[in-house]
């Protein structure tokens, strides 16, 4: 059995859409969020630090045009790749001004080679203005548009304890505006939250399939210095799951999502050098590898568990041969 008939892997999906490999351009801007400024409370979410998710990117002081243009010459030599998504990754990309968005989506948008923009985003930050200007970016270039949210998890519970900012329902709200104007939807998900059982794992994976997410992100949980989290984790008052837990939660979660859901990723990574706790000291692809492993070893794949939520004839939940 491959990895595409395990779950359906995002380089797959890419190349079957466009035809030959896609790579991402990550493009890293300064930025803030309504749960660090004051708007909705200060120091975002325990587990986040000041540089983002951008800590692999170019610094964020060059334009978008020039991280683009060194990005793209830098995966096209390393991988052979002529095609590109533009991805405005760091922190929240729409919430900034308007016009400095329709300026850095703009930029993005002339770069050549382009197929489409991806741009993460917090789910109580989809202004219905910035939704309506990139759907005429879209028709003017030719460009597919996906939105990422960072949902984490689908426990408003947690999603408190951890000072996300937001509960659920901005989420499914952000989700279906999203779906009505024709983007693509993302949605980024830890399964290993403390606090977080394995109900959550499958909830988590039922509230996406019945909103139709295209694309999930699963991330491991990283704990970072200095952050409240870091502190708490110092503290012993943080207990997390072991990685043969992780590796369960995965599987159980894949089985329980709908087939036609792409999966981008199934391990995150955390910033280097600045770390206290990391994929329980395990390189990704090494969990990756585990996980597909053990799906091979049970006879587990994508959807499994979700045609008999659904009904047989609803999709196709049979991997193919």
């Amino acid at each position: 059995m491959t990895t595409q008939t395990l779950y359906r892997d995002y380089s797959t999906h890419l190349q079957e859409l466009y035809g030959e490999k896609i790579y991402k351009l990550p493009v890293n801007l300064p930025g803030t969020c309504p749960n660090r400024d004051g708007t909705l409370g200060t120091g975002g979410c325990i587990f986040c630090d000041e540089e983002g998710a951008g800590f692999e990117s170019l610094p964020n002081y060059l334009s978008v045009e020039q991280q683009l243009s060194e990005n793209k010459a830098f995966f096209t030599k390393r991988f052979n790749v002529r095609k590109f998504i533009a991805y405005f990754q760091s922190f929240t990309n729409t919430y900034v001004p308007l016009e400095d968005f329709k300026k850095n989506i703009i930029a993005a948008s002339k770069e050549k080679d382009l197929v489409g923009i991806s741009i993460s985003t917090r789910p109580d930050c989809i202004p219905e203005a910035y939704l309506e200007f990139l759907q005429e970016i879209a028709t003017e270039r030719n460009l597919d548009i996906t939105i990422e949210l960072g949902l984490q998890t689908v426990n408003y519970h947690t999603l408190v304890k951890i000072n996300r900012g937001h509960t659920l329902a901005e989420f499914i709200d952000a989700a279906l505006r999203i779906k009505r104007y024709g983007f693509t939807c993302c949605a980024h998900v830890i399964l290993n939250l403390p606090g977080d059982d394995e109900l959550d794992v499958i909830e988590n994976a039922k509230i996406l399939s019945a909103l139709t997410i295209d694309y999930v992100k699963l991330h491991s949980l990283y704990i970072v210095k200095n952050t409240v989290l870091g502190q708490m984790y110092e503290k012993g008052e943080v207990s997390l799951i072991s990685l043969d837990e992780y590796i369960k939660r995965v599987i159980m979660f894949l089985e329980y999502l709908s087939p036609d859901t792409v999966i981008q990723r199934l391990v995150g990574k955390g910033p280097q050098g600045n770390l206290l706790f990391c994929n329980w000291d395990t390189s990704w692809w090494k969990i990756k590898g585990m996980i597909e492993d053990r799906m091979k070893e049970q006879g587990s794949y994508q959807g499994q568990r979700y045609k008999y939520l659904y009904g047989e004839g609803m999709r196709n939940s049979t991997p193919s041969e």
